[in-house]
């Protein structure tokens, strides 16, 4: 098993602010405490390139993609929405961050690696096709999914999304397609209040009351999601990799430690396993403690790399 990693440094220069929770740090706190562990020598450490603008048109209009360009400040910041702001090394971060996402499905597709996870920033789960929200501008997951799907020719492909909210963007996007299964659980009631309610097939949403304990929330997903996976027989398997359902995240009220996001990875490497020639790509979207947030990917990544 070969795990690729993909991080750069660019995307930590994406800074929407002091006290704003998806912040530089979490990028730093994550690869520091990888350095005391033995995952650092196990990684395939990979520097990604920017999505090209063509990539990028698979998933979102010229228009909004032109609209995000000439929103960009050349100094200061500006808000999308009451969330999300935007500064001048802002698009060059998200072109990063979606484009390790292409390169990665490429890379795994190609046999050069097993699976991979992308440790970059902005996150991609709440942009919709023609809007940017969530502290996200770019989908990076949906444009993995069409990079499967239209460049590598697969025909089925699951994304699971376990971000504590609910990735509407990714739901916008794909809703309807039936080439792909979406796996989405959140908490609920909760941000962004939009998409709960399935509106197409392909998607399966688990709503997530708050204060519900690990145990039931391992329950609700493996009921809701490992027999529709199981008959849906995807091709490549791709995660919205999102922390905050730890039971220390300030953003949330879930109850999940390391050891369930641990659990959380066996299972869907068990259906990659079956289904997919263990291919896998993961992608961070929340997780704002930081120790919750470090511990947390250090045992997503061990079950990537199959350490124990």
């Amino acid at each position: 098993m070969t795990t690729a990693f993909f991080s750069h440094d660019d995307c930590a220069k994406h800074n929407m602010g002091a006290e704003h929770p998806e912040c530089p740090e979490r990028l730093s706190a994550i690869i520091s405490y990888l350095g005391d562990t033995e995952l650092m020598g196990t990684l395939d450490w990979i520097k990604p390139e920017e999505i090209t603008r063509d990539q990028l048109l698979s998933v979102h209009p010229d228009r909004y993609v032109q609209q995000l360009d000439m929103m960009q400040p050349t100094h200061g910041r500006i808000f999308t929405d009451p969330d999300t702001a935007m500064m001048p090394d802002t698009l060059r971060a998200a072109r990063l961050a979606a484009g390790a996402n292409v390169q990665a499905v490429d890379m795994v597709m190609s046999g050069q690696v097993t699976n991979a996870f992308v440790c970059a920033r902005p996150p991609g789960h709440h942009a919709e096709r023609s809007k940017s929200m969530g502290f996200c501008f770019y989908n990076n997951i949906a444009l993995a999914a069409m990079r499967a799907l239209n460049f590598h020719g697969l025909e089925r492909v699951a994304i699971v999304d376990f971000d504590v909210h609910q990735g509407n963007g990714t739901v916008d996007i794909v809703q309807g397609d039936e080439r792909i299964l979406m796996c989405s659980s959140f908490q609920h009631p909760f941000y962004p209040h939009s998409h709960v309610y399935r509106q197409a097939d392909n998607i399966i949403n688990t709503p997530i009351e708050a204060n519900t304990s690990a145990v039931e929330y391992r329950k609700r997903v493996e009921a809701d999601w490992l027999h529709r996976l199981q008959d849906f027989r995807p091709q490549l398997v791709l995660v919205s990799a999102g922390f905050d359902g730890h039971r220390l995240d300030p953003m949330a009220e879930l109850n999940l430690e390391a050891e369930d996001y641990r659990w959380l990875t066996d299972l869907l490497t068990s259906v990659a396993a079956d289904h997919a020639n263990d291919r896998l790509v993961s992608t961070l979207e929340g997780g704002y403690h930081l120790k919750g947030l470090a511990e947390s990917v250090a045992a997503h990544l061990e079950g990537l790399a199959s350490i124990r």
